[in-house]
């Protein structure tokens, strides 16, 4: 199911649920587990679902419905998979056993941090930090306060992408050659490797939510 969402041009469709809730058990989501493995794999050593039914011996459809974790595939058909794919049998369940992280940070314990450029009265908060899971990418979430003008605001540049939304006050932020006014309620979604940072403290004091997510390689 598909939700819409608001945009400043009207409204657009979203590939994904965000409050989707799921009611399969807990063998349906080893199907789709096992189903995103195959394909994975598949996609990685830049084989169709043609060939791989050629292979295998298992028809399209089949291959088609073990990849969209319509169906639970016996282990002899698992087996016959890994030795197509040349891949261990073990490796079908990796999402599916994996842990997964949660970081739970309460009110004003967040990690004061030091940023390049940092001035007094300008606080940064980590809030939470996983920088290893499945999907490959460090998220650091950050809340950021400006208790004072400065005279001269740096501007930052790294790698990743960046979100900001305005909790308090009010900021002209900039972005490589444009000046954002942010208010309470507004989002900056933007690409961190252009200079940006807040450019004209207007209202004071200000805080605001700044989530960035980069490769791990990166």
């Amino acid at each position: 199911m598909n939700i819409e969402t608001n945009t400043a041009s009207g409204k657009s469709g979203l590939t994904q649920d965000p409050h989707r809730v799921r009611v399969e058990g807990r063998e349906k989501v080893l199907e789709v587990a096992i189903g995103r493995e195959v394909r994975t794999h598949r996609r990685q050593q830049e084989i169709t679902v043609a060939e791989l039914a050629q292979i295998t011996g298992l028809s399209i459809g089949m291959l088609s419905k073990i990849e969209n974790g319509n169906t639970s595939p016996s282990l002899t058909t698992l087996q016959t998979l890994a030795n197509a794919l040349s891949v261990p049998l073990t490796s079908f369940f990796r999402r599916f056993e994996e842990h997964r992280q949660a970081v739970h940070t309460k009110a004003n314990q967040g990690v004061e941090m030091e940023r390049a450029g940092t001035r007094a009265n300008h606080q940064y908060n980590l809030l939470g930090h996983i920088g290893s899971n499945a999907s490959g990418v460090i998220v650091e979430p950050y809340l950021i306060t400006l208790s004072d003008k400065s005279d001269v605001f740096p501007t930052f540049q790294h790698g990743g992408i960046e979100t900001i939304y305005m909790l308090e006050g009010e900021v002209d932020y900039r972005h490589s050659d444009k000046i954002y006014p942010l208010k309470p309620g507004d989002t900056l979604f933007f690409d961190a490797d252009a200079p940006h940072g807040p450019e004209v403290l207007v209202k004071l004091p200000a805080r605001y939510l700044s989530i960035i997510s980069y490769p791990q390689n990166s």
